[in-house]
């Protein structure tokens, strides 16, 4: 099981904190990194800006990204995401409250790993969350960062 961070890229703060209440009442152990707009991920991912001292090479066992975020949205940050070789295998799953086909079908395009519409129930959100960490920490045996 991959014990690097999770990076959460998510502008709604309530969207965060029931993330990380979820993540907790899962017993996923992966760190919880935040950022709250696009670019503020294409720093984090490509050790740049805030994040430049940052080891590029230190890369996160899977991006949790919503697509509707502010200065970059996250279409364009799954398309640098998969345009760079060294984050190209990054597991990205797309976690939105869009359900429009368009989004999903743009998404996948793009190369999102997976595609979930975030519940409205709490309870459904932490069943969702239990299922992403159990696949993608637990059965999923990805390839390991270059």
């Amino acid at each position: 099981m991959s014990t690097r961070p999770i990076l959460l890229v998510e502008d709604n703060p309530d969207d965060v904190e029931l993330t990380r209440i979820a993540f907790a009442e899962a017993n996923i152990a992966n760190a919880l990194t935040v950022v709250t707009d696009g670019a503020a991920a294409l720093d984090y991912l490509f050790a740049r800006g805030a994040h430049a001292d940052r080891d590029p090479d230190d890369l996160p066992s899977i991006v949790l990204l919503d697509l509707n975020l502010p200065k970059v949205d996250g279409r364009e940050v799954l398309q640098a995401i998969r345009s760079q070789e060294r984050t190209r295998s990054l597991p990205v799953v797309v976690l939105t409250t869009s359900g429009e086909p368009f989004d999903v079908e743009a998404s996948y395009a793009l190369g999102a790993n997976s595609y979930i519409r975030k519940p409205v129930d709490f309870g459904q959100f932490v069943w969702a969350v239990k299922q992403v960490g159990l696949y993608w920490l637990v059965l999923n045996h990805g390839r390991e960062p270059q």
